[in-house]
């Protein structure tokens, strides 16, 4: 069986969010709007712009300025979207363990395309991610586990006994779903008042560097060499 591992993007891979803070202090700034404190924003990661918006400029989606409020928020972050994210620690050397094991490795996020590719290219990761599915390429995004089969496949590799690592309730769902094993990146944007004891994920993460271990342990007695 050739076995894999997939990754969510912000919040599991990427620490995304002073980029996006960055951003919304310009627009507040601009807008004479109050100050919002960074963990505000780190907390709504997960639910993507509409979540920061709503809670960096207390209003609601189907507010009159939403739409064009969410268009300048996706225009500069498309133009600025990797000034200040990095790599999680230990998420380096994971991947490169990951290469020199021959164990392939890919994203399923739902950033859309415009974003993650250039935030890959950016990170220097587009030729050695062996498959990257946005919500834009499916029909349905996670939780549903359409876009982990479509990853799957690309990388030729069994979901069954393969792995996907993310930060979100539907990161694990959506693991759970395609027959894989599931790990919780305790490290990430979690939202406020979530508690991931209740995912059922396979194994819980504080750090990166924690995950090859237990991984090396999982695939017994294959150490890993697929």
């Amino acid at each position: 069986m050739r076995r894999g591992v997939l990754f969510d993007l912000d919040g599991t891979l990427l620490d995304t969010v002073e980029d996006f803070y960055r951003i919304i202090e310009q627009m507040r700034s601009e807008r004479a709007a109050p100050e919002v404190p960074a963990q505000v924003i780190r907390q709504q990661v997960s639910n993507g712009s509409v979540g920061m918006l709503c809670a960096a400029f207390a209003i609601r989606p189907d507010a009159a300025d939403f739409t064009a409020l969410r268009d300048d928020f996706l225009q500069r972050y498309e133009q600025q979207l990797a000034v200040h994210t990095r790599p999680f620690p230990g998420i380096t050397e994971l991947l490169d363990w990951l290469d020199e094991e021959q164990i392939p490795w890919g994203v399923v996020t739902n950033k859309l395309s415009r974003f993650s590719i250039p935030l890959l290219a950016a990170m220097g990761w587009s030729e050695r991610c062996a498959a990257l599915v946005c919500p834009d390429q499916v029909s349905q995004p996670k939780p549903h586990p359409e876009p982990l089969f479509k990853a799957c496949e690309q990388m030729a590799v069994d979901p069954v006994g393969s792995l996907f690592v993310g930060d979100h309730l539907r990161d694990i769902d959506a693991g759970r779903a395609a027959g894989m094993q599931t790990v919780a990146a305790l490290y990430g944007y979690l939202p406020v008042g979530d508690d991931p004891g209740r995912w059922q994920a396979d194994h819980c993460i504080t750090h990166a560097v924690e995950l090859r271990p237990w991984l090396t342990r999982q695939w017994q007695p294959e150490k890993c060499h697929v």
